[in-house]
């Protein structure tokens, strides 16, 4: 497997989660992260272990290129996002600057510098959106509802752009709603911990809509194991990475509820704008492209998140 690693976003919930596997794995990397979403609580246990952290923004493209030229990173892991739906549709430019612009410029100081393999956390979950056939193959026309997935569906064409024409390799990951251990309770985002965090604090439960809004609810340590078999695996493709499984929010609130010991029913609240209806993802690619499949059942994947948060609350009590 190739050596020094970039990981932009790495101090997010999925990107500390990855970087933690990477320095298992003997991998020497580096974080870039502006910390808007991402949590120092995340990252400082990994710079113990021998990440570098950099607290910058990735449309900053002098001080990223810096950062370029002083590691000359053989891999880029791109997580860095705006990665709320609600928000792009509230302001599709800022959404435009940091999911297209800041991922052009990446792309370019990639090239530029000689990185090997350019791995990128698209979207499975807003990517196709609605009226199309479930589980979804990557084989269906994707047409996102929403700025966030037109932003992420534009990141994957230029990344198909610079594979034929700068010869970067690169592979596309399409998430599900990926849940678990690090994930904030306190965003628009990330209904598994926003309910569990509520749950065990005894708090209400807010559920946007009627609650039979489907989602592919795919467990983050199967999401950074897909993330490295990409090092050596699966270039030049798109590939969902996901359960195959629908499960509603109100079905989830109920699993939630019985692992979490909750007594309360939930309380409903309005639609949020840009919500897909249903959204399941066909793994079936990843399996010949990557050797992945999913190895954690939403059941068993509840059982850990909510056993990681009553301990952190343990901790700061």
């Amino acid at each position: 497997m190739l050596d020094n690693i970039l990981v932009t976003g790495g101090a997010g919930f999925i990107g500390s989660n990855l970087v933690e596997k990477l320095l298992e794995l003997g991998k020497s990397v580096v974080v870039v992260d502006n910390l808007s979403t991402g949590k120092l609580d995340n990252i400082a246990p990994l710079v113990g272990k021998g990440a570098l952290f950099y607290e910058h923004d990735i449309t900053d493209e002098e001080m990223m290129k810096r950062i370029f030229m002083l590691h000359k990173p053989k891999v880029v892991f791109h997580l860095a996002a705006q990665a709320s739906v609600a928000r792009s549709v509230k302001d599709p430019e800022f959404d435009a600057n940091v999911n297209i612009m800041g991922s052009l410029k990446l792309l370019r100081l990639s090239v530029e510098f000689g990185v090997e393999k350019f791995i990128f956390s698209s979207t499975g979950g807003a990517i196709y959106g609605d009226e199309v056939e479930t589980p979804t193959p990557e084989s269906i026309c994707p047409n996102p509802i929403s700025p966030y997935g037109i932003a992420k569906l534009s990141v994957e064409k230029y990344l198909k752009f610079f594979g034929n024409e700068k010869g970067l390799r690169y592979t596309c990951l399409r998430y599900g709603n990926v849940y678990g251990p690090k994930q904030d309770p306190y965003g628009e985002a990330g209904v598994v911990a926003i309910f569990t965090e509520r749950m065990l604090r005894g708090e209400d439960v807010i559920i946007n809509g009627d609650g039979e809004y489907i989602r592919d609810y795919v467990y983050v340590g199967d999401v950074v194991e897909a993330n490295v078999l990409a090092l050596e695996r699966g270039d030049s493709q798109v590939i969902n990475i996901g359960t195959g499984r629908g499960t509603s929010v109100n079905e989830l609130f109920r699993m939630l509820k019985d692992t979490a010991g909750y007594e309360k029913e939930p309380v409903y609240g309005p639609p949020r704008p840009g919500d897909l209806r249903r959204s399941i993802l066909n793994w079936s690619k990843a399996d010949r492209e990557l050797g992945w499949r999913p190895k954690v059942s939403l059941e068993e994947g509840l059982r850990k998140t909510v056993d990681w948060f009553r301990k952190r609350g343990d901790q700061n009590s």
